[in-house]
């Protein structure tokens, strides 16, 4: 008995060595356990914040619907741009495309998928794409064509005669030589004519030859809006919604006339986001929507060229001048921005308050801002809104890898 007896102490002497030992592994193998289940209780917290901001956009019968991974772009960098979106207190909404389907949408600030907003003068490119197909219809014969031509009324009243060469080309440039009007007075004016702009025409001065400097003018995209409705002997609403929006299924709301009953071919459109959105594929697709070609591909590639650098936009902030915020290397086509953000360049219709047609050509993408136009207001607040706006958008382009 006595050797059964060591053997049980024996016995529990190594179970009781064996046990602290067991104890230890235990504790360490949990503490890795521990860590492995936070790091994917962070991962999954990370997701859900991610997945949190609601983007998807609402199915329908006229976009295709898709997600920011079946796109091949990451759902984080989504995420934290309508998370920055929605801190935004004058933007109605903000939609991405990419390769052909709408991945994410979002709407604030009592903004809705069917609203009609003013589009500002993100209105000009507009313009510019019915110049196009006015020349493609056969109403305008040439860029060449004189603007007095169309103007018979004020021709024995122009006392500058380098405003017998202005051209439609020049016009569309923004190189006609009129005056840059937010540096000025003359501004004011167009708010105090009681809306009949046309007479400016003989009275805002030349600041420049034709052709030679870059001047934004509000009067120059007017122009060119009557000259399409004079040489096509319409008006540009039904002009604009018989050749370029029911092409591709889209719909003008409201488009603000002139006293003479001229749709304002600087701003005053209103479309729906949706809508600005096929603008921005058109583009984007060479001018071709469902395999219809609804403005000439020579045209669009004329228009997204750049016939003005690095230009200077003190005009609106003071003290800035090729960069806006993330934009920079800023130009301009034919009544089309271009810029960069990060690596990116891209072409943008742009109007006050943030209201933006994004064209990544490279990344195949589409983004489209709908926002407050902020109506009248030119002071440094409406400036920092719009900025705010155009911050979100250029650090979300930054962000994003080339393909």
């Amino acid at each position: 008995m006595i050797p059964k007896k060591n053997h049980i102490k024996q016995d529990l002497r190594y179970y009781l060595f064996l046990i602290p030992i067991l104890l230890i592994f235990s504790f360490l193998t949990s503490c890795d356990n521990s860590a492995d289940d936070l790091e994917t209780e962070n991962n999954s917290i990370s997701e859900k914040a991610a997945s949190g901001i609601e983007y998807a956009p609402s199915p329908g019968e006229d976009w295709k619907v898709s997600t920011p991974e079946e796109q091949g772009l990451d759902p984080k960098l989504v995420a934290e741009l309508y998370r920055n979106a929605a801190e935004l207190e004058t933007l109605y909404g903000l939609l991405v495309i990419k390769n052909g389907h709408l991945i994410a949408e979002g709407y604030f600030n009592g903004g809705s998928i069917d609203q009609h907003h003013f589009m500002a003068s993100a209105t000009k490119s507009v313009t510019s794409a019915l110049v196009g197909i006015a020349l493609d219809q056969g109403c305008l014969s040439s860029l060449d064509q004189k603007m007095i031509d169309f103007f018979p009324e004020f021709a024995d009243k122009i006392n500058d005669p380098r405003k017998e060469r202005i051209t439609i080309r020049d016009l569309l440039m923004m190189r006609s030589g009129y005056v840059w009007e937010e540096r000025t007075p003359y501004m004011e004016a167009f708010f105090s004519s009681g809306g009949y702009w046309l007479p400016f025409l003989v009275d805002f001065p030349l600041t420049s030859d034709p052709r030679t400097e870059f001047g934004y003018s509000n009067l120059s995209s007017h122009i060119l809006g009557v000259i399409v409705s004079r040489g096509c002997d319409t008006d540009l609403k039904t002009f604009a919604q018989e050749f370029l929006f029911s092409p591709i299924d889209a719909e003008i709301g409201d488009w603000s006339l002139d006293s003479d009953s001229y749709n304002y071919g600087s701003h005053g459109i209103s479309l729906t986001a949706r809508d600005m959105a096929k603008i921005g594929l058109l583009y984007l697709n060479d001018g071709k929507f469902d395999e219809n070609q609804v403005i000439s591909i020579n045209w669009v590639k004329d228009s997204l060229q750049r016939y003005s650098n690095n230009i200077d936009i003190s005009g609106w902030l003071p003290g800035i001048t090729s960069r806006y915020g993330y934009y920079r290397d800023i130009g301009y086509g034919y009544q089309w921005w271009s810029a960069k953000a990060g690596k990116h360049q891209f072409n943008y219709a742009s109007g006050h308050g943030g209201n933006q047609i994004i064209v990544l050509e490279e990344l195949n993408m589409v983004i489209v801002t709908s926002a407050d136009r902020l109506y009248g207001n030119f002071g440094a607040d409406a400036w920092e809104k719009e900025k705010a706006i155009i911050d979100v958008v250029g650090k979300f382009i930054n962000s994003l890898p080339s393909d």
